[in-house]
């Protein structure tokens, strides 16, 4: 398992709701890193895929609406 995953997994309790935060991944789906403005809501969530895979849905502030990072991330508050 990835060591960032494991530290940000052991740290769900220190998300700040509603404090804006930059989020950058590496989208399987784009083939590329994608970093994005976003905010932890009451409908943001951490959570394991059915084939094991460490998810976090976060609320992507420019597209208004939510988005779901996989496997690692790393994440900076504004």
């Amino acid at each position: 398992m990835n060591l960032l995953v494991v530290m940000i997994l052991k740290g769900v309790g220190n998300m700040i709701l509603h404090k804006q935060f930059m989020i950058t991944y590496f989208s399987t789906k784009d083939g590329k890193t994608i970093t994005r403005k976003a905010t932890w809501t009451e409908g943001c969530k951490y959570f394991t895929s059915k084939v094991g895979n460490h998810m976090m849905t976060y609320f992507d502030m420019d597209a208004q609406g939510y988005r779901t990072a996989k496997s690692s991330w790393t994440v900076r508050y504004l």
